[in-house]
């Protein structure tokens, strides 16, 4: 099996992850998964491919957000 797919999502991730703190978690979710979903697309990769690699995007994301540097707001 390849890995572009994750490849691909999880150097999207490091790239477009925002700094600092997250006053609203779950819409930087929603916009990040959205804007990498159509990221792939424009690069030749179904979210399919990725969501066999490494399963949901949003779930991906919200690890990444979960684990990053700078924390969430609170």
């Amino acid at each position: 099996m390849s890995t572009r797919g994750a490849d691909f999502l999880h150097k999207w991730i490091s790239e477009h992850m925002p700094e600092g703190s997250i006053d609203d978690p779950g819409r930087l979710v929603i916009d990040m998964a959205d804007q990498a979903m159509r990221a792939a697309d424009a690069e030749g990769i179904a979210i399919q491919e990725i969501d066999e690699e490494i399963g949901s995007v949003y779930e991906a994301i919200i690890h990444a957000v979960e684990h990053r540097e700078g924390g969430l707001a609170g």
